[in-house]
């Protein structure tokens, strides 16, 4: 789906803290029913926020898609590294409400988190996908522009099974077309550590 695109009546707008609890369920029942996410155990609402906190002092999106006065799912960057050389980097996280999975929403999130990461003066996203058979997340990638660049296999063991990792990547903006220049450092990506679990 071309950045540009949209989805009838499903707006996109930053995250705010009010819909932390409903993005704090969205999460839970993928990490509790799928593969995409490696955690085991869903964090609580004061994790979510801590994270979502960090994500938006570093000056990098942290987005819903919005229907009917209800959050139908969201998608943030973080940091792809923490060493200066990463910087230009980010990966993304998309996730939708399970009944709505399905309907052009991951594509209009995934292509407004790109556009949004390329204003911040990122280069380059990364998509880490849990399960090498998780077919709708890869096709997702690919309908944004995203191609497959690696197989890590049996990285993960959730579900009493080995699970793959796979890795793809899309240039945002210029990419790698040019040398990025000072002022477009986006500093503040790299301001603090990187958690773990972001």
């Amino acid at each position: 789906m071309p950045a540009d695109a949209a989805v009838p009546g499903v707006p996109v707008r930053e995250a705010r803290p009010p819909d932390l609890p409903t993005i704090a369920a969205i999460y839970a029942h993928h990490v509790l029913t799928g593969l995409a996410s490696f955690e085991i155990d869903p964090p609580d609402e004061s994790e979510m926020r801590r994270r979502y906190a960090e994500v938006r002092a570093r000056g990098l999106p942290f987005l819903v898609a919005e229907g009917d006065g209800a959050v139908l799912g969201y998608a943030y960057a973080a940091p792809y590294r923490t060493r200066p050389a990463y910087r230009f980097t980010v990966e993304d996280s998309v996730y939708v409400a399970h009944k709505r999975v399905g309907r052009g929403i991951g594509s209009l999130l995934l292509a407004s988190l790109v556009s949004a990461c390329g204003r911040a003066g990122c280069r380059q996203m990364i998509a880490v996908i849990g399960d090498s058979a998780n077919a709708a997340s890869i096709a997702l990638h690919e309908r944004c522009g995203f191609a497959r660049v690696g197989l890590l296999p049996a990285t993960g063991f959730k579900f009493g099974r080995w699970v793959d990792s796979v890795l793809m990547q899309r240039a945002i903006g210029e990419g790698d077309a040019t040398l990025p220049g000072e002022k477009e450092s986006p500093g503040r990506i790299l301001a603090a550590t990187r958690s773990p679990n972001l």
